[in-house]
């Protein structure tokens, strides 16, 4: 099916010297008289005594050349010599028997034959072209029915089908010659051959115009987009009816013969049989003079043995071979993860490569890797081969390999040499970044398992519990020039995904540097005397050494100095540094000698995090080289305090908290007042749940608290190991030590819901068999999730690599002026992520000034910002900053190096051709796979978050924004709507209305901001001061309230007993309740408030959604600040990734998420006009305007706006997540950019996974890279066709050129899946998934892939147009080429001169 062109292009491709590859429908005549070497008319395959192959048949020699090389059939020639001579006895070619793998042969069919993938794979390609529905042509090819082809003079009509019935009347009626009528692949043959194409496409094109129906349009559409492939192409339509069929090359589906006579074979070789067969069986019949019967049915049979040849399966049952499985057909040979594509052609095994088990070597330089000598050896062998030669010790390679396995000295000392600068690469499966693969400087070390340095562990995420490494060797010079540069170790000490160090110290590294540096104060003088002085760290070093270090309570045995006693590395000391007098410790500057001076000296206490920041730090003052040794100088440090302070853990060293009784018992006193609501009818079963575990999770906090405190407290030389551990980051975290020693808490049961009954044991005092079963869930949770997680994630990787893979650096500069804002993430008052962490590293938009200075400029347009600029930037107090983004970048293909900024893993600007789109599928794909399996490290513990109550972080002014408030008879505002928020400003002495103003328009900044849920008790008064401290407001997180805000009294509208509502009496406290069921009908569950008790005058009506309780009684007299029913919320489960990767997948998919919330179409007010269709009709109408829009919503959703709240575009009207379709339609393609980005980062942001915007906007910039043709103007595009929106922007440029009326489109969200089959390359399309509806499509409209991506090019064996295989990279070498060859054109013609 792939058009190669002539026999001649065929060295072309063998070179691979093509730059583009068109698919096209071959012709009978291309598959006869270009593939083909002969034809098969045999059904055999070999001889079973002589295992030789059958003439004629399968394996025949004589059409696929021989099987063994230079040698014929017969025997008669033999050996090189004769090459090329076709043998006169037995008619084989004397060549190599690898032409066996290429040369292909054909059946020549009796009748022509459907091909199954052009009216089976939807939409169905023959049917669009005939205009036939693919059932009526399935019982035309199958030969149920007659269709007729020709009319002639009959009342017949062309395409109308004929059963056998009607078919022998019509015959009666006109004569057999009056009309032609067909069955079977020859009848769809001839229909094709007859149809015209190019007046076909001017009806459809002329139907199209005149159609008014949306649904009739987009059908049309497909079709045309069909028939127009046909047309623009060199295809005809009858080529898809085949009568010959091509035979793969005999290689390629080979017959093995097994011990005892029996035979492994390829299932091609099964269903070739079953055609010839068939094909032979029916060319005997058609000579005979057989009844019609038994000709349909051989013409059928054979129809199915084609179409399970090429898709088995695809048509009826598939056929079974042996042991009942269903034979693998052509199609299966090229689709899915063991097919041709992604098993051969993606995916090949290496040689020069080998495997072990690692262990840790912390005696290695960063840049090394330990390589056992037997395997090295093995590696090396050809380059030992080759040195052993030179030297002259060997003159053959037989001799050389001798030479190895013998194990000689001078073998050893040749190794030796040739490691020296030769790097191996290193890498642990599963590869999930590029840091899985790093380059090493080998070093020869004894025994069988590969070392590896510390540092390197947690990029490969390798630990040393049997975990394996491949080693691989690079061979060619360009390869270990790639390694040396780019690969090693050394240069890939940051993240690609944040720009955070990679290469820290962890576990014994970062406790003996944390001990090592530990504040004076936790390890107070046990000597007498004052504070000793030192005038420089070379004093300090010598009295160090001079009395040994006293570690832990003199354990190392101390010699004294000459004031009598020795120096304890944690003791105050005051040392002359730099000119000024500094109060540390010994160990301080202990650690500083080994600090890069330019760093300063580092005198405070040294935990992971700090470490971590003092590497970025030192990275970006003193360069790559400088980090590297300090890393190093680091671990070595590390290993060796961690092991003199011999920091060691007893069960004693697990404290149990003192008020752990105490806090038990009132957790109990409150679990049971809950109860007794809940007995009282006070509350639902669901609230009382709730609040259980509310009660649980606070009592795990405070004893979490109360544990780490009472061990922090313990401040002498015998500091708690546990607390050193934990407050180091060297191993664990407050939850286990919880665990350890408060209590365990509540757990998760494996569905998420929470089990009420928390384990109150801890593990020093061991749990009882209940609480151990219960805790058993948790754990058997954990581990189910991680086996099956994990398959998600890695498919989720697969999808957003195959989305972004051709997005590369093409250009430094596209020189756009569009751009997005980014401002500080905020979660209340909490600041989530700082401006500076999000503009560092990009570029700006637009000159940024210091506030009320235009003089000061902080950073120029087209800046690409550093550290120290985003850091003034966010000290300045700038809200937000318009920069440049992937999403805007207005390059021709690719983006530009300007646009995505900086590249994270080492600081500088990005280089062209580097595959940005990769490494933004691999960053937010690894995060996945590593909470999937993160889950189980809490035991299942229930992580839920809650937040009863808001409390004022500093002094202000509290100012209510956007919020409507009923005081209640208590006093206290309840908040009536929920997108308002409380915010805390600076006492300036203005009037509320003043501040009001100012924050609306964003003049002022608020100190602190806390938006607020609907039912929220807020306690201050607006305008009021607050103190630190001081509670603002209370949370109601059990229900959804709907509160009366004027009094009045109760009428029941449309709460119909037994319809709309029902009364359930609550079996454990025999309380009636009225709950609002789901219900069909016209009802429209409300409640409304009258003025007076004769309820003539309405004060205002509350919309009752299903679920809710309700808890006021008809007529009864309320106040303002009333409950009148309340909606308990779902039962609290755990904040799991289970959840999460999910929820990404669902976004960049961009499915229709459940249960989904409606928006408001445009700004206004809401507005309610009854019901229709059991769906409540909210109107939103513009006031200035008038406009109205109007929303028809469920019933059985929950509202979450009133009647007279304002709203604006986009805002949400009821519960649920937002579809992102609609927000696209509704607010553009900005607004759903930044939801995008902002969703995704939120799920990570839960997990503390740390991820750069910048990845997430270009899978976002891929999912929004098409637009949906609306008109189609004069252009050549069609009605709801998705295209490219560069080539839309072309194509109405030219049309706009030649005076014509351009197309109009609207942009679309395409899911990744959808998006990663719509590329321009069809290799990559058909090998991402759909493989056989991709080629179908491909070949009919003779698609031309001019393999620009990166998987089309591995796929055809070419260098990826990418990193050192860039076009400009590429060029350098090209040059170089170039300029050799003029040379050797001036000296020709200069020769041909002279000569003339």
């Amino acid at each position: 099916m792939f058009r190669e062109g002539s026999r001649d292009d065929a060295a072309l491709v063998k070179e691979g010297l093509f730059d583009k590859l068109e698919i096209g429908i071959a012709s009978d005549v291309t598959i006869r008289d270009k593939w083909s070497c002969g034809e098969i008319k045999k059904p055999e395959t070999i001889n079973y005594r002589t295992f030789k192959p059958e003439k004629g048949g399968l394996f025949c020699e004589k059409i696929f050349g021989p099987t063994k090389d230079w040698e014929c059939y017969c025997g008669k020639y033999k050996k090189i010599k004769h090459k090329g001579i076709v043998c006169d006895r037995c008619g084989v070619e004397v060549t190599l028997s690898k032409v066996r793998r290429e040369r292909m042969a054909h059946i020549e069919l009796a009748v022509p034959i459907v091909h199954i993938w052009f009216f089976k794979t939807t939409p169905s390609r023959i049917g669009n072209v005939l205009g036939m529905t693919a059932s009526d042509l399935e019982r035309v090819i199958y030969y149920e029915e007659y269709v007729v082809i020709d009319p002639g003079n009959t009342d017949l009509v062309k395409k109308q089908l004929l059963n056998d019935a009607k078919y022998r009347e019509v015959v009666e009626k006109w004569g057999k010659d009056a009309f032609v009528a067909k069955m079977g692949g020859e009848a769809v043959y001839d229909l094709l051959k007859s149809e015209d194409l190019e007046s076909l496409l001017g009806e459809l094109k002329e139907r199209l115009r005149k159609t008014k129906s949306q649904q009739a349009r987009m059908k049309l559409a497909k079709r045309l987009k069909i028939v127009e492939g046909f047309v623009s192409s060199s295809n005809r339509p009858e080529w898809m009816v085949l009568k010959n069929i091509p035979v793969v090359p005999p290689d390629l589906r080979p017959l093995v013969p097994l011990d005892g006579g029996r035979f492994a074979t390829s299932d091609l070789n099964d269903l070739y049989r079953r055609v010839i067969n068939r094909n032979n069986r029916l060319k005997a019949i058609l000579r005979l003079k057989t009844p019609e019967v038994i000709v349909r049915n051989e013409k059928r049979m054979l129809q199915e043995a084609v179409d399970a040849l090429f898709d088995n399966g695809r048509h009826g049952h598939p056929v079974m071979g042996a042991g009942n499985r269903p034979l693998k057909s052509l199609s299966e040979m090229l689709k899915g993860k063991n097919g041709r594509f992604r098993q051969n052609l993606l995916g090949k095994r290496v040689d020069y490569s080998g495997r072990s088990v690692i262990i840790v070597g912390p005696e290695l330089k960063f840049n090394q890797c330990g390589l056992p000598k037997e395997m090295a050896l093995e590696l090396f062998e050809p380059f030992i081969i080759k040195r052993l030669k030179d030297q002259g010790s060997v003159y053959t390679i037989r001799s050389a390999k001798k030479m190895i396995q013998r194990g000689a000295p001078e073998v050893w000392d040749v190794l030796e040499e040739i490691i020296k600068g030769h790097p191996v690469l290193l890498n642990r499966a599963p590869t999930l970044h590029r840091l899985g693969i790093q380059a090493f400087e080998p070093v020869l070390i004894e025994g069988k398992a590969i070392r590896v340095h510390p540092l390197v562990c947690a990029a490969f995420n390798a630990d040393f519990d049997g975990d394996q490494m491949a080693v691989h060797v690079p061979l060619s010079i360009e390869a270990q020039l790639e390694a040396k540069v780019l690969m090693m170790a050394p240069d890939n000490i940051f993240l690609p995904s944040s720009g955070k160090p990679v290469a820290t110290p962890s576990k014994d590294m970062t406790l003996g540097i944390y001990y090592l540096m530990a504040d004076p104060t936790y390890f107070p003088e046990e000597h007498g005397g004052k504070t000793k002085a030192f005038k420089d760290e070379v004093e300090v070093l010598r009295a160090l050494n001079a009395g040994g270090f006293i570690l832990k309570d003199e354990i190392c045995g101390s010699r004294r100095d000459e004031t009598g006693r020795g120096i304890h590395i944690h003791e105050k000391i005051k040392v002359r540094i730099d000119g000024q007098i500094i109060e540390t410790t010994p160990g301080r500057v202990f650690f500083n000698t080994i600090v890069p001076k330019e760093l300063g000296f580092q005198n405070y206490s040294m935990p992971s995090k700090r470490i971590s920041e003092l590497i970025l730090q030192c990275y970006k003052k003193v360069g790559l080289e400088a980090t590297v040794r300090f890393l190093d100088d680091l671990k070595e440090l590390g290993f060796v305090q961690s092991t003199k302070a011999a920091i060691s853990m007893g069960l004693k060293d697990v404290k149990i908290p003192e008020i752990k009784k105490e806090i038990l018992k009132d957790a109990y006193d409150k679990v049971a007042v809950v109860k007794k609501q809940y007995e009282d009818g006070i509350i639902t079963d669901g609230e009382r749940h709730s609040k259980t575990i509310s009660i649980w999770t606070e009592v795990s906090d405070l004893l979490s608290n109360a544990l780490y405190s009472e061990i922090k407290k313990q401040t002498n030389s015998k500091h708690n190991p546990l607390f050193l551990m934990i407050d180091s980051g060297a191993r664990g975290n407050k939850s286990q030590l919880k665990q350890l020693g408060a209590l365990r808490g509540l757990m998760a049961k494996p569905n998420g819901a929470i089990i009420e009954s928390p384990i109150t044991s801890n593990f020093r005092e061991g749990l009882t068999v209940l609480e151990y079963s219960i805790s058993s869930h948790g754990a058997r949770k954990g581990l189910a999730d991680t086996a099956l997680k994990t398959a998600d994630s890695g498919y989720l990787t697969r999808r957003l690599v195959d989305v972004a893979q051709d997005v590369i650096i093409t250009e430094r500069d596209c020189g756009t002026l569009n751009h997005i804002e980014v401002s500080t993430i905020r979660q209340g008052s909490e600041e989530l992520l700082p401006l500076k962490d999000r503009v560092y590293g990009r570029t700006v938009s637009e000159n940024i000034y210091q506030p009320g200075d235009k003089s000061n400029v902080l950073a120029y347009a087209g800046d690409v910002l550093t550290s120290a600029q985003a850091e003034a930037i966010d000290d300045a107090g700038i809200e937000s900053v318009k920069i440049r983004s992937t999403l805007t970048c207005e390059s021709r293909r690719g983006v530009c190096a300007k646009c995505y900024g900086l590249n994270l893993a080492n600081g500088r600007l990005i280089g062209l051709g580097e595959a940005v789109g990769i490494i933004a599928a691999q960053s937010i794909g690894e995060p996945g796979t590593q909470l999937t399996m993160r889950t189980f490290h809490l035991g299942g513990i229930a992580a839920t978050s809650s937040t009863p109550e808001i409390v004022a972080e500093c002094d202000g002014i509290l100012v209510y924004l956007d919020l409507r408030v009923v005081v209640d008879q208590e006093g206290n505002n309840l908040v009536l709507n929920k997108m308002g928020a409380l915010h805390l400003v600076q006492d300036e002495g203005r009037s509320l209305s003043e501040y009001k103003k100012l924050l609306s328009t964003k003049s002022i900044e608020s100190l602190a901001t806390f938006p607020v849920e609907l039912g929220a008790k807020i306690l201050v008064n607006d305008g009021a001061a607050v103190a630190a401290g001081q509670r603002i407001a209370e949370v109601e997180l059990h229900n959804i309230p709907i509160i009366c805000d004027k009094p009045g009294f109760v009428h029941y509208e449309d709460l119909v007993e037994g319809v709309s509502t029902e009364k359930v009496t609550n079996k454990n406290t025999g309380l009636v309740e009225l709950i609002v069921k789901q219900h069909r009908g016209e009802l429209h569950p409300q409640i409304a408030i009258y003025a007076d008790a004769n309820m003539k005058e309405l004060v205002g009506t509350y919309a009752i959604p299903s679920g809710a309780i309700i808890s006021v009684e008809e007529g009864q007299r309320i106040a303002p600040g009333m409950l009148l029913a309340r909606l308990p919320r779902g039962a609290i489960k755990t904040k799991d990734i289970t959840g999460g990767l999910p929820r990404v997948a669902e976004l960049v998919e961009a499915r229709k998420p459940e249960d989904a919330a409606d928006i408001a179409k445009i700004d206004g007010v809401v507005d309610f006009k009854g019901i229709q269709k059991n769906k409540r009709i909210l109107v939103v109408r513009d006031e200035i305007t008038g406009m109205e829009e109007e929303h028809l919503i469920s019933l059985t959703k929950h509202l979450i706006v009133q009647r007279g709240d304002s709203v604006i575009k986009g805002q949400q009207l009821t519960d649920g997540l937002v579809v992102p379709h609609e927000i696209l339609e509704i607010c553009g393609v900005r607004e759903l950019q930044k939801y995008l980005v902002n969703e995704v980062q939120e799920v990570y942001r839960l997990q503390g996974v740390d991820i750069n915007d910048k990845h997430v906007e270009i899978i976002v910039r891929q999912m929004l890279q098409k637009v949906r043709i609306t008109d189609p103007g004069d252009t050549t595009l069609l009605f709801g066709e998705d295209v490219d929106k560069k080539e839309f922007y072309e194509e109405n440029r030219r049309t706009e050129e030649d005076g014509g009326k351009p197309a109009q489109a609207v942009p679309v969200l395409l899911g990744i899946t959808k998006a990663s089959l719509g590329t321009e390359s069809f290799i990559s399309a058909a090998s991402f998934q759909d493989t056989t509806r991709v080629l179908t499509d491909a070949a009919c409209s003779s698609k031309t892939d001019y393999l620009l991506g990166f998987k089309e090019n591995v796929i055809m064996g070419h260098m990826i147009p990418g990193g050192t295989g860039f076009d400009t990279h590429k060029r350098i070498k090209q040059h170089l080429e170039k300029e050799q060859e003029d040379l050797v054109f001036d000296f020709d013609s200069e020769f041909e001169s002279v000569a003339g």
